[in-house]
């Protein structure tokens, strides 16, 4: 195992069960372990604040959306992608995490969106809405790009990393001068050599020449600060991850493993064909199944995840999960809209750096 990053600490009540060889111990496992970890991190410290950074929306196949679930001849929805922007204390050190700070307009050099811009890029108008930079959006909370310390990303599908690191012939700049990458080392290394099913969502050549200098592989569970974690949740990549944080309204939990609410309750979902086929399956949950290599892990990931968040009060049948990457209403996609849409996750007052001093009891990784 990697040693954690200096600041954080490393979880270990999950190791054991991950590393079970078969896959119905390992997702029993799994969810005995959450629970356990679930009960203690949600009784801890809560962090500072959270903001929606919302970058840009899309049209995402509905096939993979709802893993082919859904019955409708659409065959494309809209997808919003957004960033969160979290404040914690770290050992009573205010810390600033970006989680999906994606470059947008590199991001669409990944080869099978390039792709489905070139097939529909007459409908895009109606499927992809733009917002203001996120610089723009950091600076009206007070915030650059200097304040952040740690950026994130749940999976490295369609992201370019030098516009976000630089790179060493200075061809592109820092983005993040004072920011250290959290990047898994099984999903880094396999940037290098992908497999075919994985080739068509990586940009190429995303990492190339990148500064490694503040770039933190990793491996594991970690405990980023108060009420912060970040865990492993493979399946949709070999390295993909989950950010939990608690909050004033409970423990939410953020990834692109599902696309939408109904994708952690799909039982409980509006969506036509979606009950149906979770029922016809006997599925807890419906993976986001563009890449299905790993879809087993995938389920119990999301398992973890479901069991370490809270329900939704106004609709405890949900859980609160916030996709990464959400599915919005959109009126060429009739049908299609989720039966609950977050949009935003709020919470607590964004600190200025300058402001830093508290220290809270802090939760103790187990």
């Amino acid at each position: 195992m990697l040693p954690a990053p200096p600041g954080t600490e490393r979880i270990t009540l999950l190791d054991d069960a991950w590393t079970l060889p078969r896959q119905g111990p390992r997702h029993r496992a799994v969810r005995v372990a959450s629970e356990k970890l679930r009960d203690r991190f949600a009784q801890g410290a809560r962090a500072v604040s959270v903001r929606t950074l919302p970058l840009s929306s899309a049209p995402y196949p509905t096939k993979y959306a709802f893993r082919s679930a859904a019955s409708s001849p659409i065959p494309l929805v809209t997808f919003t992608h957004r960033c969160l922007l979290v404040q914690f204390f770290q050992r009573g050190a205010l810390r600033n995490l970006l989680f999906n700070p994606t470059d947008i307009e590199a991001a669409r050099q990944t080869p099978y969106f390039a792709k489905l811009i070139e097939k529909f890029g007459r409908f895009e108008k109606y499927l992809q809405k733009k917002y203001d930079p996120l610089e723009t959006q950091l600076a009206a909370h007070g915030l650059s790009n200097d304040d952040i310390d740690y950026i994130a990303f749940d999976h490295f599908h369609t992201q370019d990393l030098r516009g976000q690191l630089g790179t060493e012939d200075g061809r592109f700049k820092t983005r993040f001068p004072n920011a250290t990458l959290l990047a898994p080392k099984c999903e880094w290394d396999d940037w290098d050599d992908l497999h075919p099913m994985q080739r068509t969502w990586f940009v190429e050549g995303g990492r190339k020449g990148v500064k490694t200098k503040k770039v933190a592989l990793t491996d594991g569970d970690l405990l980023l600060g108060d009420g912060v974690m970040l865990l492993r949740t493979p399946g949709h990549t070999s390295g993909n991850q989950t950010l939990f944080v608690n909050t004033e309204s409970g423990v939410w939990g953020t990834s692109e493993n599902g696309t939408c609410a109904d994708c952690w309750s799909p039982i409980e979902s509006k969506i036509p064909g979606v009950a149906r086929a979770a029922r016809l399956e006997d599925l807890e949950v419906l993976i986001n199944d563009n890449t299905p290599e790993g879809g087993a892990d995938q389920h119990t990931s999301m398992i973890l995840e479901k069991t370490i968040v809270d329900r939704v009060k106004t609709r405890p049948a949900f859980v609160q999960m916030f996709p990464s990457t959400e599915i919005t209403p959109n009126a060429m996609a009739p049908g299609l809209s989720p039966t609950i849409v977050f949009r935003a996750l709020t919470h607590g007052s964004i600190a200025k750096p300058t402001r830093a001093a508290r220290a809270a009891t802090a939760f103790t990784a187990p």
